[in-house]
């Protein structure tokens, strides 16, 4: 929820979560959340949370499908990236 909180403007960050989910599942056949893992962390008050985790290339994969201003820098920083990575030639075969 932290991606989605800093990325968007929502006040319910989990409720944006779901339709974000869900609209992504009709337009691609993909299901974000399953790129999700729960894992307990500590919380502010001191108690472990089941919190939603995940990987560095899944975290990119959802920023793609938030569709903000706020986003489009991550966006944007994401296909430089792509191009310079697929200019690499390997060192071994």
């Amino acid at each position: 929820m932290d991606i989605i909180e800093a990325l968007t403007d929502s006040n319910k960050p989990r409720d944006y979560w779901y339709r974000m989910n869900r609209r992504e599942k009709e337009a691609s056949g993909i299901e974000l959340s399953t790129f999700c893992r729960r894992l307990k962390l500590k919380a502010r008050d001191g108690k472990l949370r089941e919190t939603d985790i995940v990987n560095t290339e899944n975290a990119f994969r959802i920023i793609q499908s938030i569709p903000s201003p706020k986003a489009e820098p991550f966006k944007r920083w994401q296909d430089i990236i792509k191009g310079k990575i697929s200019n690499f030639v390997p060192l071994c075969s």
